[in-house]
C-alpha cells in the first residue's frame, strides 16, 4: 500500500545520526534485559515489556524512518534492517509497500485507537487488576516475589472495593472468583466498546500498536511509546500486592485512601503523556491506510 509522494531524501549523515541516537536511547532498556537473560535471571517488572510484548530487543534497536521517507545510501547493504524491506526510490531508498493483506488490521486498529481517544477516561479502577490475579488463589504469577500482604488481607482489599476493570487482556488473567466480582464480564470481541484511554494497560499497549506496523513507523515514535509503557509498568507493579521495595520500587498502597489517591494522580499523568503519542500513532496508521 503506497500513499504519499516521496519527500526530499534524507542525506546519509542525517539518517545515520538519527539511527545512532535511537540505538543510544534504547540501549539502557535493552542491555539489562539481555544480560539477565544470558544469566537465566528474571525481573518481575521489566521482563513483561519483552515477553508479554513480542517485539525482540534487536528489532527495537533497529532504526527506521517510517514509510514514505527516502534515505540516501550507495548500496542496499548499507541500509538498516533487512534488505528485503527496501526498494529504490529515485536517488535513494525507501521501505517497500505495506502489505495490502493487512488492510483489515489497519482498519480495526484505527477504529480502536480513535474510539478510545474519544471515550471519557475512567480513573476508578485503582490498579486492582494485579490483586485480582492472586485473589483467593494459592498459586501466583510471580512466585519468586513475596507478597507484601497475606492472602486474607489481599482478599479483604478486593472484597472492599468494586472491581471496575475495562481491559480484557488484564481481565483474562483474573482468578475465577475475581472475574465474578468484576462489574462487567469482558470478552475479546468487545474491546473496542469497553477500552478507554484512562486505562494504564491501554496506554501501555500504544507500544504494541507501534511495533505491529514496524518498520513502517518511525523509530523515534516507537521509542516514545516504549518509554511510556516502561513508566506505566513501574506504576502498575508498585500498586500491586507484591513486595518490590528491595528492587527500588516503593509501593503505592492502594489498600488505603491515600494510596488510591496517589495511584489516580499517577494514572492521570500516564494518560496525559499518552495523548500525544496516541495521536501520532493514529496518524501513522491513517497514513498507511490512505
Amino acid at each position: 500500500m503506497r500513499t504519499d509522494e516521496i519527500p526530499a531524501i534524507l542525506p546519509r549523515e542525517v539518517w545515520e545520526r538519527r539511527a545512532r541516537l535511537h540505538k543510544r536511547r534504547v540501549e539502557p532498556w535493552v542491555a539489562p534485559y539481555l544480560d539477565q537473560k544470558s544469566r537465566q535471571a528474571t525481573h518481575p517488572v521489566y521482563d513483561f515489556l519483552f515477553q508479554y510484548y513480542s517485539f525482540r530487543p534487536a528489532q527495537m534497536a533497529r532504526w527506521s524512518p517510517g514509510p514514505n521517507v527516502a534515505i540516501e545510501a550507495e548500496q542496499i547493504e548499507d541500509l538498516p534492517g533487512s534488505p528485503k524491506s527496501w526498494e529504490r526510490a529515485e536517488a535513494g531508498w525507501r521501505l517497500v509497500s505495506f502489505p495490502s493483506a493487512r488492510r483489515e488490521y489497519l482498519e480495526w486498529a484505527i477504529r480502536f485507537l480513535g474510539t478510545t481517544a474519544m471515550r471519557e477516561p475512567n480513573f476508578c479502577c485503582f490498579g486492582l487488576h494485579e490483586w485480582a490475579m492472586v485473589y483467593r488463589e494459592e498459586s501466583i504469577r510471580h512466585s519468586k516475589v513475596p507478597l507484601r500482604l497475606d492472602r486474607s488481607a489481599i482478599a479483604s482489599v478486593v472484597d472492599s472495593q468494586n472491581l471496575l476493570c475495562t481491559h480484557f487482556d488484564a481481565f483474562r488473567f483474573f482468578t475465577e472468583p475475581a472475574r465474578k466480582c468484576n462489574q462487567t464480564t469482558l470478552r475479546r470481541e468487545t474491546t473496542v466498546e469497553m477500552d478507554q484511554s484512562g486505562c494504564i494497560h491501554v496506554n501501555m499497549d500504544l507500544y504494541r500498536f507501534c511495533y505491529k506496523i514496524a518498520p513502517w513507523i518511525e523509530s523515534e515514535l516507537l521509542a516514545d511509546a516504549f518509554e511510556l509503557a516502561r513508566f506505566a509498568r513501574e506504576i502498575d507493579m508498585r500498586a500491586s500486592p507484591y513486595q518490590l521495595r528491595d528492587m527500588g520500587f516503593e509501593p503505592i498502597r492502594v489498600e488505603i485512601a491515600d494510596g488510591r489517591a496517589e495511584y489516580v494522580r499517577l494514572q492521570r499523568k500516564i494518560f496525559e503523556r499518552a495523548r500525544p503519542i496516541r495521536h501520532r500513532v493514529l496518524a501513522a496508521y491513517r497514513r498507511l491506510l490512505a
